[in-house]
């Protein structure tokens, strides 16, 4: 999937049944690109790439996968059952046994009830949906979804996250692009960052975070609740409840050991960790929002 360059080989490898991640900026760009190498939309002018030991392009690589564009376009007068019947023809999947596995994919992404009406009815989330049937039809190993979740509702964000919980589930190996990286820290083994049309950084999140605390938030009532405390700043003050960040731990564990000498009470204590937004700005370079800057609500 790339050029002949010893920085850019090997990427994918070792990601069989998992849910490995693109992450890059919200831009297009030659990420895009490499999807649809990856996918035969596009073919190289030098180097090489496969598909489970299959070169692509070829009709093997081809059968080992399973595409959801970012737009996926329909005939939008047919059905959702006919248009995953026209898929299954165009996959070669056997005569005999379409109607089977449409229905089985139809309930799989939760469509069997609204199989038989127009795609031109079907919101957004529930085209995406269908779209993952489209990808599943041939049986494919590998499944390459390009932001799955782009332009979904709440609701439709999560019914796509547990569609592809679900294929983990089943063995397939899932590779998605997106740029909304809580959804990555929820569902992927293992994440690419690529910026810049490079690939920066590869492995697991354990891998790739740092497991140093970042700041502790603790929320304190009573005797003492209102501080001030060293290492910290409020940020909400509320009647006799008061929460404060800190710092480090050092100064949070302070500040609860003064406020229970007082008699007060912590009503809780949560120590936040780098996140994968956090490292993604701190490989691009630019300073995520410090907690110091964040305004004091009080009540009012």
């Amino acid at each position: 999937m790339w050029p002949d360059d010893p920085a850019h080989r090997g990427h994918l490898e070792g990601v069989r049944g998992g849910v490995p991640e693109a992450s890059r900026p919200r831009r297009p760009g030659p990420h895009a690109l490499r999807l649809r190498r990856r996918d035969l939309l596009i073919f190289p002018t030098s180097g090489t790439a496969h598909i489970f030991d299959a070169p692509i392009p070829t009709a093997a690589a081809k059968r080992r996968i399973g595409y959801l564009p970012e737009h996926p376009a329909y005939h939008e007068f047919l059905t959702g059952a006919e248009a995953l019947r026209l898929f299954a023809e165009l996959a070669g999947v056997p005569r005999s046994e379409r109607r089977r596995r449409c229905d089985e994919l139809l309930g799989l992404v939760g469509l069997s009830a609204a199989a038989d009406r127009q795609i031109k009815k079907y919101s957004k989330g529930m085209q995406q949906r269908l779209g993952i049937a489209q990808a599943l039809v041939g049986d494919p190993a590998f499944v390459v979804l390009d932001e799955p979740m782009s332009g979904l509702d709440p609701v439709g964000r999560k019914e796509m996250r547990d569609l592809i919980l679900e294929l983990k589930r089943r063995g397939k190996t899932v590779f998605f692009s997106t740029h909304i990286l809580p959804d990555v820290e929820t569902l992927c083994d293992r994440v690419g960052v690529i910026i810049g049309g490079k690939l920066r950084d590869v492995g697991t999140l354990a891998d790739l975070l740092s497991a140093r605390v970042r700041s502790v938030e603790a929320t304190f009532s009573g005797p003492a609740a209102q501080g001030p405390f060293a290492g910290a700043v409020p940020i909400a003050l509320e009647g006799g409840r008061a929460t404060w960040a800190f710092s480090d731990e050092a100064s949070a564990d302070e500040a609860v050991r003064a406020v229970v000498a007082a008699g007060g009470r912590v009503a809780a204590l949560a120590a936040h960790r780098e996140t994968l937004e956090d490292f993604f700005l701190r490989r691009l370079e630019l300073p995520p929002d410090p907690a110091a800057a964040a305004p004091v609500r009080r009540a009012g």
